[in-house]
């Protein structure tokens, strides 16, 4: 069992980590590599002819004539122009569920490759074809993927690396092409001590392999016997790629062979040029980690894949490797790395609050009933972990989703501090900055309304900066939080095709800011708006560009989600670059108003949450009047609930039942005439059990702050006092004693009585 090398909070936060690591299995994933699809023709030879069926062989052949015949009828009508026939023969193909290696080989044994590919190319230009011709493609790419990838051929591929020169070559580019899915059997073939000429093949494999080998090897590298040690060491130097530093100095560190600790040196020098023994191992495995939790393109090896490799190494079996999905797998290595430093380091802040971001951020990017196998199943949820950790570590990663504009990282880490901040530690973790005091500026009402929250629910005693927002910000909860608004840039305002989008947005619930092609022309609507939900962008390329690089730099638009709509050149060029921006969603012109819509509504969801639907609204509401209360009777003088006089008096004639009573209650409390006269009205406005309930209200504000009413209040309640019954009567008459209206006005009442 680990024991904390430091009595700190920190280091044992930090053993807390290392434990759950251990127990949790991310060093015990069993081997699961992604199987290809069998092959037809092993198929055929296991079949015995004994249990052969006629029929089934005769439909095999109907079926393999009739999907030849479409492929060719597809590629014949996309060259022709016609794009509905090449539409539904396409559809056809998709329709028939060909196996994807299957399909790989009736492109290449028909029509060829070279064919297909032009057909393809020109049917992705055409809005009509594009999304089966997208599909094709795609299964093409998949079934040459399964083939090469395959353990089997893997296998055989290596074997041609001792054959002739024509097989080599073959060989070493199929094994190239395979990339990390051969690093197995590769790595076996490489220790194996029978075969020097195999081993050397094998070593220029991994080495023109690249990137894809480093991580492979990297795992194993700890576990194996010296001389391995060194034979890795010197492939890692020979691909000479940064990645491989931090395990190169920690074998270097570790190991008790000068042989091993030379080879190490000597690749480092490779790469670096220098052995720099002033860094800790520590800080390079969570520099490393920050670079995966990135999502850098130079450490993912295949990133338009589904799936990544997952990797560990076992002394008997080799190395294992498990497919985890591509949307989650950067920040698995993400922890593994942050692990690895809190391993050399327990008092390491900044990997505890990278552990912490990346498990925050695996948990919100997990596909929906997916089981991630780099998490272990005995782990605990994610909030756990961040709340133990305290809130200074929790500061940290609120400042990393302020500073990336991650909305939901944000979110995350205003829950933990909600539960563990207070005093001191509201503001503390990131030096002079103020993450938590930040937050109330970010653009995204949730985030706002979160961190005022926080703030208010803590009821600090010593003021701060922006301290004047935070009641302001709770108060607008109460009255906007289910408003929604959209902004639409276009050149051409008055045409009936953005009329439309317009009208879709409208239609679900969303206040449209008028239209315009520039942000600047409508920047004062933009800030009179408590926050703006989405921007649509119908423009050409370079304004496009424009406008999004203006929205992201502006601090009221900066976190808000854009779908651009672009021309068919444009979205090709713009479609990848956009392609890891959770922010930005790039689409063709040519979606209808409804699909535009739909579109907005799947980016919202991903990147922010979706828009504040109606029952998020009520209970904001209830947790800002809560806080109101709180701080309303405890006559807080930091947080002044007197600032939410405005939003309060606003929202109370709409309001219904309960969330009008809350919201009479706190008014109740402010003194401020506005305040009061909007609780006289109400009541008037009002009958039976709520109007005597709200007498009551008004009853406590007067006794609090005094006669506030206008002439015409007390008029009406005069009239009250005389014309009502029972309780009402009673009710009406408690307000009048706590006005201390003039003692004339009493004598009717006692005469009227005596009467």
């Amino acid at each position: 069992m680990l024991t904390p090398r430091f009595p700190s909070r920190l280091s044992s936060v930090a053993s807390l980590l290392l434990l759950v690591g251990a127990a949790g299995g991310l060093a015990s994933i069993a081997h699961a590599s992604p199987q290809p699809p069998a092959d037809a023709k092993s198929d055929a030879k296991a079949e015995t002819k004994a249990d052969a069926k006629p029929d089934t062989q005769v439909d095999a052949k109907e079926a393999a004539a009739r999907n030849e015949t479409l492929l060719k009828d597809f590629i014949h009508y996309v060259l022709i122009d016609r794009a509905d026939l090449a539409a539904s023969t396409g559809q056809g193909l998709l329709d028939a569920k060909i196996d994807a290696a299957a399909f790989a080989k009736l492109v290449e044994s028909s029509e060829g490759f070279t064919r297909f590919s032009r057909a393809i190319s020109q049917g992705q230009r055409n809005h009509d074809i594009e999304p089966v011709a997208s599909k094709l493609l795609k299964l093409y790419e998949d079934g040459k993927r399964a083939s090469v990838r395959s353990p089997a051929q893997v296998t055989e591929n290596i074997k041609l690396l001792t054959g002739n020169q024509q097989q080599r070559l073959y060989g070493y580019d199929r094994l190239r092409e395979a990339g990390e899915y051969a690093m197995p059997q590769l790595l076996s073939a490489l220790l194996q001590k029978g075969d020097p000429q195999l081993a050397s093949e094998v070593r220029q494999v991994m080495v023109s392999m690249g990137r894809h080998a480093i991580i492979p090897l990297a795992t194993a590298l700890p576990d194996l016997d010296p001389v391995s040690q060194e034979q890795i060491c010197g492939i890692l130097g020979d691909i000479s790629y940064p990645t491989s530093v931090p395990f190169l100095h920690q074998v270097r560190e570790k190991s008790q062979s000068p042989q091993v600790q030379a080879a190490a040196e000597d690749a480092i020098r490779k790469i670096t040029g220098v052995v720099n023994t002033a860094v800790t191992l520590s800080s390079r495995f969570t520099d490393l980690g920050e670079n995966y939790y990135s999502n850098s393109p130079s450490l993912v090896s295949f990133p338009n894949d589904p799936n990544q490799l997952w990797w560990n190494f076992d002394s008997g079996a080799g190395l294992l490797m498990q497919a985890v999905a591509t949307p989650v797998w950067h920040q698995a290595m993400a922890m593994r790395m942050a692990e690895t430093a809190l391993k050399e380091d327990a008092s390491n802040a900044k990997a505890i609050s990278l552990w912490v971001a990346s498990n925050f951020s695996r948990e919100i990017e997990t596909p929906k009933d997916y089981e991630n196998p780099a998490y272990g199943k005995d782990r605990r949820e994610a909030m756990y972990y961040a709340v133990a950790a305290g809130p200074a570590i929790t500061q940290s990663v609120l400042a990393r989703g302020i500073d990336t504009g991650n909305t939901p990282l944000t979110r995350k880490s205003l829950a933990a501090l909600e539960q563990t901040a207070g005093g001191a530690s509201l503001w503390s973790g990131q030096g002079d900055r103020r993450p938590l005091l930040e937050a109330l500026r970010y653009p995204n009402r949730r985030v706002q309304y979160e961190a005022a929250l926080a703030l208010g629910a803590a009821g600090p005693k010593q003021p701060f900066e922006g301290s004047d927002q935070v009641v302001r910000i709770l108060g607008s909860a109460i009255r906007d939080a289910s408003a929604r608004f959209a902004v639409i840039l276009t050149r051409d305002t008055s045409s009936d095709r953005v009329a439309g989008i317009a009208d879709a947005f409208r239609g679900q619930g969303y206040t449209v800011l008028p239209l315009a092609a520039q942000l600047g022309e409508i920047a004062q609507p933009i800030a009179d708006s408590p926050g703006i939900d989405i921007i649509v962008t119908d423009l050409p390329g370079t304004s496009t560009l424009e406008a999004i690089s203006e929205s992201q730099g502006s601090p009221k638009l900066r976190a808000t989600p854009i779908l651009a709509l672009l021309g068919e050149d444009a979205y090709a060029q713009q479609a990848v670059r956009f392609s890891r921006d959770q922010k930005v969603r790039v689409a063709r012109q040519g979606l209808s108003s409804q699909e535009v819509a739909e579109s907005a509504r799947q980016l919202l969801e991903a990147s922010t949450g979706g828009p504040i639907s109606a029952e998020e609204a009520e209970a904001y509401r209830a947790k800002c009047l809560s806080v109101l209360r709180d701080l309303a009777v405890s006559g807080n003088a930091i947080l002044r609930v007197e600032d939410a006089a405005g939003p309060l008096v606003s929202s109370l004639p709409d309001a219904k039942g309960e969330l009008k009573m809350r919201i009479a209650e706190v008014l109740s409390y402010i003194n401020a005439k506005p305040a009061q006269t909007s609780l006289m009205d109400a009541a008037l406005a009002t009958k039976d059990e709520e109007r005597i309930a709200l007498l009551g209200k008004v009853t406590a504000s007067a006794r609090r702050a005094g006669n506030q009413l206008d002439t015409r209040h007390i008029d009406a309640l005069k009239d009250l006092v005389n014309k009502s019954q029972g309780a009402e009567a009673t009710a009406a008459a408690a307000l009048m004693g706590a006005l201390d209206l003039p003692k004339a006005d009493l004598v009717p009442l006692i005469l009227g009585a005596a009467k």
